[in-house]
C-alpha cells in the first residue's frame, strides 16, 4: 500500500456553512496539521476551540489508478469527524485520539476533480471520550495530524503484528485483505545494516491470517540503553513473481513483564523512572508535525535523562511512538479519558472501540509496555473494563494490561495496579504503603503520577519554592529507587499545560511541569537529569541572592549533579568539596547534595581564633543562616554553650553572622562551582549579582525539511546574566520577526516569564534561506538563519 500525502490544499471554516460545503463558500487556506483555532498561552478561552468547522479540497484522481483500491487516512481528527466524497458522507469517526480510515473507491471520480469535506465537531459536548464532564487539560480541536490517500491492489497487506517471545524468534501475524491463493508471502527480517537475518515465504491460503515464526540467532535486545531496532519486510507477490505490495514494520527484540516484585526488561529487574506528557505545544494545541513530535522524545532522552513516558491521557502521535522506538523510552499508552464515565451505552462502545484502535495501531512499537484500558482515574465499572481488558488481551497477548486509578484497593482486573499517589508533601512519607492501596499483593505496582497539582510551580515563583518543587521529585524518586516491590514511577509531568477554567491557575495553566509550556528548563528537571551517567550536570539550587530571602538568610540549599564531587569557591577561595553522601537520598545513584557551608575556614583565619572555636561558631551561624528565627532548640543550647565556652558575646555573634554569612555592607560575593568527575572538572556554575544581561537561544535544528507536510523548528528563549543563569525578574518584552522562507507560530512578541519564553517557526512551502530576528528593549538583538528544503511525493507523481 502506498501513501500520498494529501496535507496540503485544504481550505478551512470555524463554523461550516451550506456553501462552504459546496464549494461555493470561501474559506481559509491551511496546511494539516492545523488547529482549529490559534490561542493565547494566558487567559485562553476554552470555549474558543469548541465549534462545528470544514475542512474541504479538491482532490484529482487520474484514470490510471482505475482499478487500484484507494482509502482516505486521517491520523487524528478532533473529536467527532465525518468524512464526505462528492456530497456523501462515507464515514463517521468517534474520537480525536486515534487513526482511521474508509475506502472511497467506488466513490471518486477518476480523471476529474473530486470533493473531499471532513465536518468536525470539536465541541466538548460530543457523546465521545474524554467528553461528558470536566477535564482538567484542553482537547483542543482540528485535523491535527496527517492525511492520506492510500493506493493499493485488490490484494494487499493489511496488517502486519510481530511478537518476539524470547530473543530467538519473531512470531509473525500478517492480514491480507482479499486474499488470492495464487500468491504468496514473502517475510525477511533485516538487521540495520539491511542485512537479512531470517526469512520465511508461504503461500497464501484462503484465510485473511497467516501466522509464522521466524527463527534468529544472536538477535541484539532493545532496550533504553540499547534501542535496536530490525526490520520486518512482508512482501506479496504474484504468480509472476512481481511485487504486488510490500509492508515494513519495525521490531525490537525485548520481553517487558510486570511482577509482583517489580518490572522486568529482557529478563533482569528494571526500574521504571518517567514523566507524564501531553501532547500540547503553546498557541497550536495538538497541531505539530513530526519534527517536534521527535523533539520531545530528545528533550527526555538527552535533557532529562529518563527511561520511561506515560502518554497521558489518550494515545499520542505515531511519529512520538516512532521516535521513543529509535531513541529508547518505555512506554505506557492509554485509551482517552478523565475520571468520567458516562452512563451510556454507546458512550461505553466508543470505549471499547477506542481501546481496539489504539492496540491495533500501535502494537508494533517495542516501546510500549503498557496498555492502559481504563478511562484515567474512572470509578469501578467491572462491565465495561472486562470488555477492554478482554480486547487487550485478544489483539495482543504480548502485552499486560493496567488503568490509571486514585482509588485505594479499587477492582483489579488488569495484570498492573496503576496508582496516582499525591501523598507527599515535602515533609512526610514520600509515598503511600503498597499494602495499603493495592488489593492484590500478587500483581504488579506501579506509580503513574506523582508531585504535580500537589505543589504548582512557576518559573517566577521565590527560589524556596523552586527548590522545594525539585527536593520534592527527588524525595518519591528515593522512595520508589528504595522500595524493590514498585515496578517504577512517573512524575507529573514534563511541562506545563493548558487546562479549563475548572483547574489550574488563574489564567488557566496547570504549573504542575518540570518545564514551562516552551520546554524550558526548571529547576526539577536537573532531579531527573541526574541519574545521567554521561552527560555532566550541575546546578545550585539558589542563584546567592541574599535579597530573594527573608532576612538573607538563604536556607536549605541543595547542589544537583551526577558528579563525584563538587568544589566551592567564594571569591576564587576555596571553601569546601562536597561530597555526594547523603543518607537522605541513599537509594539515588547521584542523590542531591546538602549544601550548607559557604564558610569553609574563614572565620578561623580571618578571626585568628582556633580549628575548634572557629568551627563551633561557624555552625551556630549556619543553622542560624538555614533555620532563621526559628532556630531548632539543640542549635540555641549549642549557640549559648560556644558563647560561654569560648567566651563570645552575642554582639560578637550578630557581627561575625553579617561579616562572614549575609555580608551585608561589603560587595556581593562571587561563587563558583565545579563538578569534579575522575578528578576532571567536567562543568561550572558561578552564581553572582551583575546586571549584563543577554539573550540565549535553544534552537531544535536549523535545517528544516518538508516531506509530507511543513516543517516547524523550536526556539528556547532565555534572557541570562553574565554568568548563563536565568535572569528570573527580567519579565521582559521579546520581539520576533520572520523573513525569508519562514513564518512565525503564534505572535510575533512573547513575554520572558521566570526569564525564560520561547516561540516556533514553520516552512511555507518555498525552498530557501530564512531569518529570525529577536530583539528586545534590554538586550543586543539576535539572528537565527534557517534552510530549507523540499522533498516527497505528490500527485505529480502518481502516475
Amino acid at each position: 500500500m502506498r501513501k500520498i500525502s494529501i496535507c496540503d490544499g485544504w481550505s478551512f471554516i470555524e463554523n461550516i456553512t451550506d456553501e462552504f460545503f459546496n464549494f461555493t463558500g470561501e474559506g481559509t487556506a491551511v496546511r494539516l496539521p492545523h488547529t482549529c483555532k490559534e490561542v493565547p498561552v494566558h487567559y485562553m478561552e476554552e470555549s474558543s476551540c469548541q465549534m462545528i468547522c470544514g475542512y474541504r479540497r479538491h482532490l484529482e484522481i487520474p484514470e490510471t489508478l482505475k482499478g487500484r483500491r484507494l482509502f482516505l487516512q486521517f491520523d487524528g481528527a478532533a473529536h467527532v469527524a465525518e468524512i464526505f466524497v462528492n456530497d456523501e458522507k462515507v464515514m463517521t469517526h468517534n474520537g480525536g485520539y486515534t487513526a482511521f480510515r474508509v475506502e472511497v473507491t467506488d466513490k471518486l471520480v477518476y480523471g476529474a476533480e473530486n470533493r473531499i469535506v471532513v465536518r468536525l465537531n470539536t465541541r466538548e459536548d460530543a457523546n465521545v471520550p474524554p467528553f461528558g464532564h470536566v477535564i482538567d487539560y484542553m482537547t483542543y480541536g482540528g485535523l491535527y495530524r496527517e492525511a492520506w490517500l492510500l493506493l493499493a491492489d485488490q490484494s494487499y497487506v493489511e496488517d502486519v503484528f510481530v511478537r518476539t517471545p524470547d530473543m530467538n524468534h519473531a512470531l509473525i501475524d500478517v492480514t491480507i485483505s482479499q486474499p488470492d491463493t495464487n500468491h504468496t508471502l514473502e517475510l525477511y527480517l533485516l538487521d540495520k545494516q539491511k542485512k537479512v537475518v531470517g526469512q520465511k515465504s508461504l503461500k497464501v491460503s484462503g484465510a485473511s491470517i497467516t501466522n509464522c515464526s521466524i527463527a534468529v540467532s544472536n538477535s541484539h535486545a532493545w532496550s533504553p540503553e540499547t534501542p535496536y531496532l530490525y526490520t520486518l519486510v512482508a512482501m506479496l507477490k504474484n504468480h509472476n513473481e512481481d511485487i504486488i505490495d510490500e509492508y515494513n514494520v519495525s521490531v525490537g527484540f525485548r520481553q517487558a513483564v510486570f511482577r509482583s516484585d517489580g518490572f522486568y526488561l529482557n529478563g533482569k529487574k528494571y526500574k521504571i523512572r518517567g514523566v507524564n506528557r501531553h501532547q500540547s505545544y503553546p498557541h497550536v494545541g495538538y497541531a505539530m508535525p513530526a519534527s517536534m513530535q521527535i523533539e520531545d522524545v530528545r528533550i527526555l532522552k538527552e535533557e532529562l535523562h529518563v527511561n520511561a513516558v506515560r502518554t497521558s491521557h489518550y494515545p499520542q502521535s505515531k511519529h512520538f511512538l516512532a521516535a521513543c522506538d529509535r531513541m529508547g523510552l518505555l512506554v505506557f499508552t492509554e485509551t482517552p479519558g478523565w475520571q468520567h464515565i458516562k452512563n451510556d451505552e454507546e458512550w461505553k462502545q466508543i470505549v471499547c472501540e477506542n481501546v481496539e484502535e489504539m492496540i491495533l495501531q500501535y502494537r508494533n512499537h517495542p516501546s510500549i509496555i503498557l496498555w492502559g484500558v481504563r478511562v484515567n482515574e474512572s470509578q469501578d465499572d467491572d462491565v465495561l473494563y472486562s470488555k477492554t481488558n478482554e480486547i487487550a488481551r485478544r489483539l495482543d497477548q504480548s502485552r499486560q494490561t493496567s488503568g490509571v486509578r486514585f482509588l485505594w484497593r479499587s477492582s483489579l482486573l488488569e495484570d498492573v495496579y496503576a496508582f496516582n499517589d499525591f501523598s507527599h508533601t515535602g515533609k512526610n512519607g514520600a509515598l503511600l504503603p503498597r499494602w495499603l492501596i493495592s488489593p492484590n499483593k500478587k500483581k504488579a505496582y506501579l506509580i503513574a503520577e506523582f508531585n504535580g497539582h500537589m505543589f504548582p510551580t512557576k518559573a517566577t515563583d521565590t527560589p524556596t519554592h523552586r527548590l522545594s518543587h525539585a527536593i520534592r521529585h527527588a524525595n518519591v524518586l528515593n522512595e520508589v529507587y528504595k522500595r524493590e516491590d514498585i515496578a517504577g514511577a512517573f512524575g507529573w509531568c514534563m511541562f506545563d499545560y493548558q487546562t479549563h477554567g475548572d483547574f489550574g491557575s488563574g489564567d488557566r495553566i496547570c504549573y504542575h511541569g518540570i518545564m514551562d509550556m516552551y520546554r524550558n528548563h526548571k529547576l526539577a528537571t536537573k532531579v531527573y537529569a541526574s541519574f545521567s551517567e554521561e552527560t555532566p550536570v550541575l546546578e545550585v539550587g539558589s542563584d546567592m541572592h541574599i535579597g530573594d530571602y527573608p532576612g538573607g538568610s538563604v536556607g536549605e540549599n541543595y547542589i544537583f549533579t551526577n558528579a563525584d564531587s563538587v568544589r566551592l569557591y567564594k571569591n576564587e577561595r576555596m571553601i569546601r568539596e562536597f561530597m555526594p553522601v547523603n543518607n537522605k537520598y541513599r537509594y539515588l545513584p547521584h542523590p542531591p547534595i546538602e549544601f550548607y557551608d559557604t564558610v569553609g575556614n574563614v572565620i578561623e583565619e580571618g578571626e585568628k581564633y582556633s580549628h575548634k572555636k572557629a568551627e563551633a561558631i561557624k555552625e551556630c551561624l549556619l543553622a542560624i543562616q538555614r533555620f532563621g528565627t526559628a532556630l531548632p532548640p539543640k542549635y540555641i543550647f549549642k549557640a549559648m554553650w560556644v558563647m560561654l565556652r569560648h567566651l563570645v558575646s552575642p554582639v560578637t555573634f550578630y557581627k561575625l553572622f553579617f561579616k562572614y554569612i549575609e555580608n551585608w555592607g561589603v560587595s556581593a560575593p562571587v561563587y563558583r562551582f565545579e563538578a569534579i568527575k575522575n578528578g576532571q572538572v567536567v562543568a561550572e556554575v558561578t552564581k553572582a549579582s551583575n546586571a549584563n544581561i543577554h539573550l540565549d537561544t535553544t534552537v531544535s535544528g536549523t535545517t528544516l525539511t518538508e516531506v509530507n507536510t511543513f516543517d516547524v523548528a523550536s526556539v528556547r528563549i532565555r534572557v541570562v546574566d553574565a554568568n548563563n543563569n536565568n535572569a528570573t525578574y527580567s519579565h521582559l518584552p521579546i520581539f520576533l520577526k520572520a523573513e525569508g522562507a519562514i513564518e512565525i507560530v503564534g505572535p510575533d512578541c512573547v513575554t520572558a516569564e521566570g526569564g525564560m519564553c520561547g516561540t516556533y517557526v514553520k516552512t511555507t512551502g518555498i525552498v530557501g534561506d530564512g531569518t529570525l530576528t529577536i530583539t528586545s528593549n534590554q538586550t543586543e538583538p539576535i539572528q537565527l538563519r534557517f534552510s530549507v528544503k523540499i522533498e516527497g511525493s505528490g500527485i505529480s507523481e502518481w502516475n
